[in-house]
């Protein structure tokens, strides 16, 4: 697996590792190339700032484009946040600038984000991992879909009191059958997010469960992305996703370019 699109610089209000040290990084683990998806999180109600400056980071990766031209590719891309009243804000951000790829995701449910214990605080860990994944849904009902890939669909397991201890795809088929038959009909990939290895899930998120689904039920766009935040997370655990794709039932995987899909042979 030799290109990671998912990955986050000091653009990103949770990182602190530079652009340059993120692409000399991708360049000792071999990869052909990588798409730089920092952090644009609008309200977001927690103490850290996800309000990118697009402008001056997108002439920073024009800048790592032209300076790493003859040793790897380097693509502009971004994170958004999504939430129901930034629709059209959003939809003026993604037709403002030309981005090489755009992850859709869900870090808030109702203004609050799983990664905090409180999210989870005095109820059922499995009635806010349903929150979390009806919101989801209530998501890609929204006006603005103008993403490419759905990122860290279970990303709530990642941080629930138990983690995926007692986590299964048939515990919430319903309503994961109705996102993936959603992101299907959207032409929207699915991201599988090598950071659950990182966690110590033992699993990506998503679960090999709902990729195989995703599979079975039609869908043929799958992204790569480690989500790393410093350069030695860089594709991590890669070495297992083509042994688990193929197990999925999948034969290549997706890049995006100018915002069209591109795909590479497992």
């Amino acid at each position: 697996m030799k290109w990671d699109i998912h990955m986050h610089t000091n653009f990103s209000g949770d990182s602190t590792a530079t652009p340059e040290s993120m692409v000399e990084g991708a360049i000792e683990k071999g990869l052909s190339g990588i798409c730089f998806t920092d952090h644009l999180d609008w309200d977001y109600p927690e103490d850290i700032d996800f309000d990118l400056d697009v402008p001056t980071y997108m002439n920073k990766v024009r800048e790592l484009q032209d300076k790493y031209k003859d040793k790897i590719e380097i693509l502009f891309g971004v994170e958004l946040g999504i939430q129901a009243h930034l629709s059209d804000r959003l939809s003026d951000l993604t037709k403002a600038f030309a981005f090489d790829f755009i992850i859709g995701s869900s870090h808030l449910v109702h203004n609050r984000d799983p990664y905090y214990p409180r999210f989870y605080e005095g109820r059922p860990e499995e009635e806010a991992y349903r929150e979390y994944f009806e919101s989801i849904l209530e998501n890609l009902s929204l006006s603005f879909t103008d993403f490419d890939s759905y990122g860290h669909l279970d990303y709530t397991v990642r941080y629930g009191p138990n983690k995926n201890q007692f986590y299964t795809y048939e515990t919430y088929a319903d309503i994961l059958d109705a996102i993936l038959e959603k992101l299907i009909k959207m032409d929207i990939a699915l991201e599988v997010n090598t950071a659950g290895f990182k966690y110590g899930l033992g699993h990506p998120n998503p679960t090999e469960d709902v990729i195989k689904r995703y599979r079975t039920l039609g869908g043929q766009l799958i992204t790569i992305g480690a989500d790393a935040h410093k350069p030695e997370h860089i594709a991590y655990d890669f070495h297992k996703m083509p042994e688990l794709l193929k197990a999925c039932g999948f034969e290549h995987y997706t890049i995006f370019k100018n915002r069209k899909p591109e795909f590479i042979k497992i």
